[in-house]
């Protein structure tokens, strides 16, 4: 669908000077001004919500535990912590068929995805107070505020900065930069979880260092499903940066993809444990835990990647000269392109058999009409093609 036009505009010849009519362009110097002063404004809200954002951690970091990240050990579990989530987001940097992304535009993104976790957690501070009410309260929390906030600062964080590179030049690059602003955000929440648990502690004995090695040990497994998340909300960001008319309706078409995910994710966790009581299940509630997180992130994990892999058997059929096909594919598209081939050899044989097959009539006809005497001539000309 084209850019909506004025009447004057649609009824007028290419010609016709519609400049402050219908039609605008920078040509005065109040023109250029005004510009200048739009992309100002445009540049300063966005460093205002980046330093913002620097604002709210520099308080979490001052004013909170968080800064016991200092210590080595305690850092050190914090970047164990998030070991799974990294190794996830480089598969799906690696899984990206297209130009490899720039590394100063996946390290900018991780950190504003570390940024804008502060508004993610001041929002869901201010709307506690629904898990007040038991249960339901609490679900309602998760589906309605925890997800679809955490989910769109991150995107934030990809739409920020990445989306409006020209190194954004695929939809797949939304789940690459997804991924990272994942990442960033598991990172510091992993980091504001380890260290709640020593915040006072004036030393680290045994006993705060055991705590938060635990403490890591179940970020350690919580970590990746931001990643996928967001990998998950990122793509569809792609999809609409390529797709400008429908964009607004992809984009949330994505958070919602990713919220319910969230949310999911959330309520079953916090539940598991009284899940397990209820149905008097014979296994400790780590091992439920455990076994839970694996499955769970294992289904979703498996979905995104053939998400991918479908991206990346479209764009491999695309490079070669080939029309897209889905049908019966299996994320690969091995099968597909091998059946193509020998389609293709099967059409070049015919059409090879048929040029043959064609090539005596025109020469008889050739001959035909180019001689007058059909005695001798003709009856060698059947002689040598066969005829009779």
């Amino acid at each position: 669908m084209g850019a909506q036009r004025d009447p004057v505009e649609e009824g007028s010849t290419d010609s016709a000077d519609l400049y402050d009519i219908a039609t605008w362009e920078n040509r005065t110097r109040l023109d250029w001004i005004s510009s200048l002063i739009h992309r100002g404004l445009r540049a300063s809200a966005q460093a205002i919500v980046v330093l913002l954002a620097v604002a709210i951690l520099a308080a979490q970091f001052y004013l909170t535990g968080l800064a016991a990240v200092q210590d080595p050990i305690i850092g050190s579990f914090v970047l164990l912590s998030v070991v799974p989530a990294f190794g996830l987001a480089l598969y799906i940097w690696y899984a990206d068929v297209t130009t490899s992304e720039p590394l100063g535009l996946l390290v900018g993104t991780f950190l504003l995805g570390v940024l804008f976790a502060g508004f993610a957690a001041i929002l869901n501070t201010l709307a506690s107070g629904l898990t007040l009410v038991p249960v339901v309260g609490m679900v309602l929390f998760f589906y309605l505020v925890v997800a679809p906030v955490e989910e769109t600062v991150k995107l934030l964080a990809v739409r920020l900065y990445a989306f409006r590179s020209n190194r954004f030049d695929a939809v797949v690059d939304g789940a690459v930069y997804g991924a990272m602003a994942g990442l960033g955000f598991a990172t510091i929440e992993n980091a504001i979880y380890i260290t709640q648990g020593i915040e006072g502690v004036n030393s680290l004995g045994s006993q705060t260092i055991t705590e938060a090695g635990q403490t890591a040990a179940v970020r350690l497994l919580a970590g990746p499903g931001h990643v996928i998340y967001s990998a998950f909300a990122g793509y569809y960001l792609g999809l609409a940066k390529f797709n400008r008319e429908n964009a607004g309706p992809i984009v949330v078409k994505g958070l919602l993809i990713a919220g319910f995910i969230h949310a999911t994710y959330n309520s079953a966790v916090t539940y598991l444990p009284d899940v397990v009581d209820y149905f008097d299940i014979a296994v400790s509630p780590g091992v439920a835990f455990l076994g839970f997180i694996l499955v769970y992130d294992g289904v979703f994990g498996y979905i995104l990647y053939r998400k991918i892999a479908r991206y990346r058997n479209a764009y491999k059929q695309t490079d070669m000269g080939r029309s897209v096909s889905f049908d019966g594919a299996t994320g690969e598209g091995v099968g597909a392109r091998e059946e193509i081939d020998a389609r293709e050899e099967t059409d070049t044989r015919e059409e090879t058999d048929t040029r043959e097959e064609t090539e005596p009539d025109e020469s008889a006809s050739a001959s035909s009409d180019d001689t007058s005497d059909v005695g001798d001539a003709s009856d060698a000309d059947d002689d040598r093609f066969g005829w009779k």
